[in-house]
């Protein structure tokens, strides 16, 4: 017999929609300061690790009452200090690992698996968000309109393949007749699946780490597959891309309508999908890249682009802190209260982006009329960089430690002084590569046969220590392999020195 269920939102699918579609921005911001209370409150009596957490830093959860409470007393909880401190079974629901679930997990800055429990809850929340994308198409799914799903996300430990596949079958459930090609990171399934099946079907949903999305449309271009005939749709997520990117694989698959017919997702193995781009929050985004003044007061003196999505307050809400961290409190079979996600961004409502625009003399409204796209009240949240230490290749976490091993060799040490710097590149086609940059010892050149020693030891070093990397370099092959520039003793491009050494870099 199995011990209470794990407290879930009320909000039934039919509920969550009609709110997604007509809530007010007052309705939804009301419900984004009164769910994380009640999950608090639940946590606190339930869940045996978040009380002996309260306990820990002096909180009593009986003082916390009010939203205002809750942001001031509630403390910040984080993989190091709390997922990581107590045992599994105690951060779950009742402390028991006795319920049906599924586990998700990272590799870890240490390689070294960080497992996620989720139930249920995670699959109906992302199904009601693809079901608004299904409905807001040109062509809704439909017995006259019948619709192929190709999952191009790694379909294993990692969270992207396997929930969107359960998500989807949810949604085709509530009257979306879907068919659904799960393929994974195979390249050669997928471009069968657009060869051979695509072609069946009005239309074609491709799914997939945004720079894997980039490579399957330019092959199936050079091997003359007609994607404009397929109607084709994109679903991304893992990280965050440019609008001239969009434009460029929108332009690629000959979609007709890029905000409703292009979606990023913000998600995470932590708790799913936490948030999305709707037509709304692209449309916002574009029209700040245009806007100076706007985009300044939106997202401050960013110089990279960040990612703009909503988020259902009946399932996630958002804060950041003082430093600029985002902050989620959202339900799962291990629930999370001011979890600490380890990204950088910040929190606005859709009254304070109603007035931002306002303000500058933009109709909002009148925008959206004239892309024929209904406005969607839901509160915002930006995210523009990871504040752990690492960066990201198709999808991929990369970790300095999974470098630092390699070239930490004894075979190395007589050429290479330690030093590195690591990023992820994009060039003018939009393909995506990871460059490892190397300072040389003194009076030290690179020769061909160093050259490739380092490569390959960067190369097995990331196969072994990276799961993801590693599933993904069983399709992608050399794609992936790290780029290595070697440059001499205290360049000053890399490393000058006197200064920190930056290890990830922001390109």
């Amino acid at each position: 017999m199995f011990k209470k269920k794990p407290f879930h939102s009320t909000t039934s699918p039919e509920r969550a929609l009609w709110l997604m579609r007509h809530g007010t921005a007052d309705q939804l911001e009301k419900m984004r300061r009164t769910n994380p209370l009640k999950l608090f409150k639940k946590a606190s009596e339930r869940v045996p690790a978040y009380k002996q957490f309260l306990a820990d830093q002096g909180v009593d959860p009986r003082t916390i009452k009010t939203w205002d409470d809750f942001q001031k007393t509630a403390p910040v909880m984080s993989k190091a200090n709390y997922l990581r401190t107590h045992e599994l079974k105690d951060v779950c629901w009742d402390g028991t690992l006795v319920r049906p679930a599924v586990f998700s997990s990272t590799s870890g800055s240490t390689g070294k698996a960080t497992y996620f429990q989720r139930s249920e809850t995670l699959e109906l929340e992302y199904s009601i968000l693809i079901e608004q994308f299904l409905s807001e198409g040109l062509m809704p799914p439909s017995s006259e309109t019948p619709t192929l799903v190709i999952i191009a996300f790694g379909m294993g430990v990692w969270i992207g393949g396997v929930l969107t596949f359960s998500a989807y079958a949810l949604a085709s459930k509530r009257g979306y007749p879907l068919s659904i090609l799960p393929a994974g990171v195979n390249k050669t399934e997928i471009l069968m699946g657009l060869k051979e099946l695509a072609p069946k079907f009005k239309q074609t949903i491709l799914v997939g780490y945004p720079p894997f999305i980039k490579d399957i449309l330019d092959d199936a271009v050079a091997e003359h597959i007609d994607l404009r005939s397929l109607n084709i749709r994109l679903m991304f997520a893992a990280e965050s891309f440019t609008e001239e990117y969009r434009d460029y694989v929108a332009q690629k698959a000959g979609i007709r309508d890029i905000l409703r017919d292009t979606l990023n997702i913000y998600g995470t193995a932590d708790i799913g999908a936490m948030a999305y781009e709707t037509p709304t929050a692209i449309l916002v985004r574009r029209l700040a890249l245009k806007h100076k003044d706007v985009f300044k007061k939106i997202f401050g003196n960013l110089t990279k682009l960040p990612t703009l999505a909503q988020y259902h307050p009946a399932y996630m809400t958002f804060e950041t802190n003082a430093d600029g961290e985002v902050l989620i409190t959202g339900d799962s079979a291990m629930p999370l209260i001011r979890y600490a996600i380890g990204d950088h961004g910040g929190v606005i409502t859709y009254a304070e982006i109603e007035a931002l625009f306002r303000e500058h003399g933009i109709d909002l409204d009148g925008e959206a009329r004239a892309a024929k796209i209904c406005l969607r009240k839901l509160p915002f949240v930006y995210v523009y960089a990871r504040s752990d230490l690492s960066t990201k290749l198709y999808g991929a976490i990369i970790y300095p430690e999974h470098i630092r091993s390699a070239l930490e060799n004894e075979s190395l040490q007589g050429y290479l002084t330690g030093k590195f710097s690591v990023q992820t590149v994009t060039d003018d086609q939009h393909n995506q590569f990871l460059e490892v940059n190397v300072e040389l010892k003194k009076m030290q050149t690179a020769s061909e046969d160093l050259k490739r020693e380092v490569g390959r030891r960067v190369l097995d070093s990331l196969l072994q220590k990276n799961a993801e990397y590693s599933n993904n370099h069983a399709h992608l092959k050399e794609r992936i392999h790290p780029r290595i520039v070697f440059w001499p003793n205290e360049d000053p491009t890399h490393f000058k020195p006197g200064i920190k050494q930056k290890w990830v870099i922001r390109s």
